[in-house]
């Protein structure tokens, strides 16, 4: 199939994807072979299970107000 016989949304998924193949070949993934350690796996399951509990976090004023900086 040309281009020219392509509709909006065919030549919008060909961009699209196009696109995302030329930003995964220039950048990739860093963290690609890359293990979590043990700590930082048990704090993101704890703060899932938090959200899913229906817990919030911290409200962004009091992280703000923790880093000494204005909204």
């Amino acid at each position: 199939m040309q281009i020219k016989d392509m509709n909006s949304e065919e030549l919008k998924a060909l961009i699209e994807n196009t696109i995302d193949e030329t930003l995964e070949s220039y950048f990739g993934d860093p963290d690609e072979g890359k293990t979590l350690k043990e700590e930082v796996k048990e704090r993101l399951l704890a703060i899932k299970q938090r959200r899913e509990a229906g817990k919030k976090g911290i409200p962004s004023a009091e992280v703000y107000q923790r880093l000494g900086l204005k909204p």
